[in-house]
């Protein structure tokens, strides 16, 4: 079915196509008896919980990179292959891949290889991140922020071929006729485009035949309309000047969540871990004290989707129909304690994903 307007709703013809996701940033609990969780047990319990969104149904888990004391997850290609040897049907990616300060040969093959472990479950999510410590941490200029992802994602397209790869650049190093190993089975490892809010950024995936993951971490849903329109709209100009290329590409949307038995279970668990981040993030970005009624505004109005099952199904099913998405991924994790994060990753699979089709459907 194409699809180039604003306001376009998911039909029951289209629900084969919509899957569901969990990523995770891998931030650093805090256990239930109060104290903070050792950076290599978050790890573990990280594949704890790929395995159980793995029994459960689940269709896709993701891990962030950060490089932050809040974070265990620094190289999450590490992580997916761990996860990649004790699961059997779900598909393993990143949540996003920081490929703006990282090489993308090294990025391809490590992809790669988490393919063949997994035979054949990696997808690769391109992005530039939300945090900033990558690049002083890898040695790369800020003021290169644009020119890096550009040139990066360039390559990394061409590698993503798997033939000899000849390129050229100004901040890396040219290769020319080179072969790069290992190359996969499948002959090609999927990718999408992660964004945040940028009109640049969702053109530059239209452009490379790419699928747009779009982050919305807070707000109405609704508002990125006008950025799946743009999308839809790109896609089309490149068909008209390569009738080869796809006019329809993959949409999905990443955004915070969390479940328990009640609607009151779940606002109790989740918001003083959410106060302590949010004020010391926004403490380093100049925004104002956390209050909790930011959280029930943005339950109730915005991006996050924290209640008992049925509320965050009804969310959901909201959501997809209201954007016509093919993908949902909840971003579970917040420092809550890992018997939490079971939990929410139990009723997402077993209750919330079925409900959600129902309701769809």
């Amino acid at each position: 079915m194409h699809l180039n307007t604003l306001d376009h709703a998911v039909t029951a013809s289209d629900l084969s196509r919509v899957t569901f996701g969990l990523d995770t940033f891998g931030a650093v609990t805090t256990q239930l008896d109060g104290t903070t969780t050792p950076q290599a047990q978050v790890i573990r319990d990280i594949v704890e919980e790929g395995r159980l969104a793995d029994r459960v149904g689940v269709d896709h888990f993701g891990l962030g990179e950060h490089h932050r004391v809040e974070f265990a997850v620094s190289n999450p290609h590490t992580v997916l292959a761990g996860l990649a040897t004790v699961t059997e049907r779900i598909t393993l990616g990143t949540a996003v891949t920081v490929l703006s300060s990282d090489d993308p040969v090294r990025v391809w093959q490590q992809f790669a290889e988490i393919d063949a472990l997994s035979n054949g479950r990696a997808e690769a999510v391109l992005g530039r991140g939300s945090f900033i410590e990558s690049y002083p941490l890898f040695g790369y200029d800020l003021k290169d922020y644009e020119e890096l992802f550009e040139e990066k994602l360039e390559l990394f397209e061409l590698l993503r071929e798997e033939g000899p790869v000849t390129w050229s650049g100004r901040l890396r190093a040219p290769l020319t006729n080179q072969q790069v190993y290992p190359k996969t089975e499948r002959g090609r490892i999927p990718a999408w485009i992660a964004v945040g809010g940028s009109p640049q950024s969702v053109v530059r995936a239209a452009s490379y035949g790419l699928p747009l993951m779009l982050a919305i971490i807070g707000g109405d849903p609704r508002r990125f309309q006008p950025f799946i329109g743009l999308y839809h709209q790109a896609l089309e100009k490149v068909h008209e000047q390569d009738a080869s290329r796809p006019t329809r590409l993959p949409i999905a949307v990443h955004s915070p969540g969390f479940i328990a038995a009640t609607d009151e279970e779940a606002y109790e668990r989740f918001v003083p871990h959410w106060l302590r981040t949010r004020a010391k993030i926004g403490a380093e970005r100049g925004w104002g004290p956390p209050r909790p009624d930011e959280v029930r505004h943005e339950i109730e109005h915005g991006s996050l989707y924290l209640g008992a099952p049925e509320t965050v199904a009804r969310k959901i099913a909201a959501t997809i129909r209201d954007l016509g998405i093919d993908r949902f991924d909840l971003k579970y994790d917040g420092g809550m304690p890992h018997a939490y994060a079971m939990e929410t990753i139990e009723r997402y699979g077993t209750e919330v994903i079925p409900m959600v089709k129902e309701l769809l459907a």
